[in-house]
């Protein structure tokens, strides 16, 4: 019996009316180092349009100029950068912890202009010629600042990750004069935690700093 088929009625090199062959199609469609469309070639993008593109997506930025442990600090963030974000990964500033990012545990706190604040809520853009000072930038030369020192004397710390806070917290709690009783002193304070529980200790160094002794 023959296996013979019968030969197309088109030609293998011949067109159809409504279009290119499949050869044709891929050979016109295929390209090196840009993008087919269709039988049309799209050029890749030039660095230009690349660069611009990039800035495009890029987030907001601002200069910010202020003081930080009294050094005059000028630079340039996404405006959506907190305080906290700036002394830590832009100033390598890291005394000041990230605990919770939310305000709850006051493990950032810091002095902005003499006033207590919690450095993750507070966004560095907003912060144009202030003065803020961290736990680095309470001691004097070698010398460290009293409740420093207090919260050495009263072992007022554990593992250590809020004692930071907790100091800057407690000076500030002294400027305030908050400090007439101890009742008073742990209602100031209340804003730091301590998961260590060294609550006793901290109010005794605030109370120590506090009465010069």
């Amino acid at each position: 019996m023959s296996t013979r088929f019968p030969d197309s009625d088109v030609s293998p090199t011949a067109e159809s009316p409504s279009g290119p062959t499949r050869r044709t199609f891929i050979a016109t469609t295929t390209v090196v180092g840009g993008t087919a469309l269709a039988g049309g070639l799209i050029e890749a993008p030039s660095a230009q349009g690349a660069e611009e593109a990039v800035a495009a997506e890029a987030p907001p930025g601002s200069h910010v100029s202020l003081t930080v442990n009294g050094v005059r600090r000028t630079v340039t963030v996404d405006n959506r950068t907190s305080l906290l974000d700036l002394l830590r990964e832009h100033l390598d500033l890291t005394g000041s912890k990230k605990g919770c990012n939310a305000g709850a545990c006051g493990a950032c706190t810091v002095l902005v202009d003499g006033r207590r604040v919690n450095s993750c809520l507070t966004l560095a853009v907003r912060l144009e010629g202030a003065e803020v000072t961290t736990i680095e930038g309470l001691e004097k030369g070698e010398r460290l600042h009293p409740l420093q020192q207090a919260f050495i004397d009263q072992d007022a710390y554990q593992c250590g990750f809020c004692t930071s806070g907790q100091i800057v917290s407690g000076v500030a709690c002294i400027q305030e004069g908050h400090t007439g009783s101890t009742d008073e002193i742990r209602e100031w304070m209340s804003g730091n935690l301590c998961r260590c529980g060294c609550y006793v200790k901290i109010v005794r160094a605030v109370e120590q700093t506090a009465r010069g002794k």
